[in-house]
């Protein structure tokens, strides 16, 4: 593969090697010092591997322009390492690329039922198991659409349903991914440089030239001689590296968990209340990360407030056009949105198949045999929980402190009294006399909102007689 890299322009070849390494397996070393900043590889762009390149292949080019729909990015990729691995002569520097590739991945995909039970609740275990059957329908239509119509080219035999899942997992572990000035972005395999392992002690350290379309790699750190060279995949949670490179790093700083907040369509004032998500940079439905450093960000309480407001005071909001919404609205609403959280994360860490103090224990007795994959998934639970854990005290603190303040009248007020049609405060108001939940200033407000609260009158008039 160097030979080939280094015939069709690579530049730094001369200064690294492959190697294996205790933790990381295989890898890539310095043979030299190398100096933070300094240029360690740069793969001219003729031989990285992209969607244009494998379209522009003469042989299997033509079967992949005619697919229509065009294959998505993945399977193109996917496919093309496959048949790069199955020609048997020609494509010496890329075949000599694909046998210098892993046989096997790690990634959750390929785990047992009794490992992926490890962390049964988490994302990961949600996650690997749609992956499951989405991959087996995908490649029922690729035999349909692709392999069925040519198998001289793409023989069955060497496009397996475990070939294509190998494939896979050779995209999602080693593909890197770059925004260009366009804003359009590219996912390619840069030989060699795919060899390189992930380390968050390094700094983001390779780049894509979108003038010359060469992919550079940079030192991240200080090297000395014989030292592992590594880059930075990004700040990302062992549930995500498990899935997409099949690692864990213990105690990750860096694990979250994405809470995902959902409102049906037909709950009363829906439209109303979407409107307000909106105006909040929410929607609905919407996921929202958890992280160690902020377990329950303020966008979580900002949706729930929302969500849980009556319909007078969706008619304020709304008319107000102000913040109000994003901000506590009333203790009575506080209340409910906290008390809905700690009872709500609670749930979730209750449908952990094992919790979080019989992982920690399992773990310091050994039980997962290091590095395996049982081991690995028990990190992804760990973090998952400890994130949640985290969320649930947080809410029971504020719920706490709000109620202290209650007590002690220092507490804040539940918004005032606002016509539904004018938002006039400050005056005599009266209620709707059909739902009781809306209040006007007068008549003529009550007249001209009727067309908008006809509707949800209706709901909450029915609500209040049950």
């Amino acid at each position: 593969m160097e030979s080939w890299l280094k015939d069709s322009g690579a530049v730094g070849l001369d200064d690294v090697k492959l190697a294996d390494f205790p933790v990381t397996g295989r890898g890539v070393s310095t043979l030299k010092h190398l100096k933070q900043g300094e240029n360690i590889l740069t793969i001219p762009c003729g031989v990285l591997w992209t969607v244009e390149q494998a379209y522009a292949d003469s042989i299997l080019g033509p079967v992949l322009r005619s697919i229509s729909p065009p294959l998505s990015t993945e399977d193109t990729l996917a496919i093309y390492i496959l048949f790069l691995r199955s020609r048997e002569s020609g494509y010496d520097g890329p075949r000599n690329h694909v046998e210098a590739l892993p046989a096997s991945y790690s990634s959750s995909i390929f785990f047992t039922k009794d490992e992926l039970e490890v962390c049964a609740g988490t994302s990961l275990y949600t996650i690997t198991k749609q992956l499951e059957q989405c991959i087996e329908d995908d490649y029922k239509k690729l035999v349909v659409q692709v392999l069925g119509q040519n198998p001289n080219l793409l023989p069955l035999n060497k496009f397996t349903i475990e070939d294509y899942k190998w494939a896979l997992c050779t995209v999602w572990s080693r593909a890197m991914d770059f925004v260009l000035t366009d804003g359009t972005s590219i996912r390619l395999l840069a030989p060699f440089a795919d060899m390189l392992n992930h380390s968050s002690d390094v700094k983001q350290c390779h780049a894509y030239d979108t003038s010359s379309g060469n992919l550079s790699v940079l030192a991240g750190k200080d090297y000395a001689a014989g030292n592992q060279v590594f880059i930075n995949y990004g700040s990302i949670p062992n549930n995500r590296l498990l899935r997409l490179y099949g690692f864990v790093i213990p105690g990750n700083p860096n694990d979250s968990y994405d809470l995902v907040l959902a409102t049906h369509p037909m709950a009363p004032f829906f439209e109303q209340k979407q409107k307000l998500w909106l105006s909040a940079g929410l929607d609905s439905p919407c996921t929202i990360t958890l992280t160690l450093t902020d377990p329950l960000p303020e966008s979580v309480l900002q949706y729930l407030r929302i969500q849980r407001l009556g319909e007078s005071d969706v008619a304020i909001l709304a008319l107000q056009q102000t913040n109000t919404a994003y901000a506590k609205i009333s203790d009575s609403n506080e209340e409910e949105v906290l008390g809905f959280l700690i009872e709500s994360i609670g749930g979730l860490l209750d449908s952990f198949g094992i919790q979080l103090e019989k992982l920690e224990e399992q773990l310091a007795e050994g039980v997962y045999p290091s590095g395996g994959n049982a081991w690995a998934a028990a990190h992804v639970s760990l973090g998952e929980q400890r994130v949640l854990k985290l969320a649930k005290r947080r809410a029971e603190d504020m719920l706490t402190d709000m109620k202290s303040k209650s007590r002690n009248g220092s507490g804040s007020l539940s918004a005032p009294g606002r016509c539904a049609n004018c938002a006039k405060a400050g005056v005599q108001l009266m209620f709707c006399g059909r739902c009781k939940s809306v209040m006007y200033c007068g008549r003529a407000c009550q007249v001209a909102h009727y067309k908008e609260h006809k509707a949800v009158c209706r709901i909450a008039a029915s609500n209040n007689r049950t």
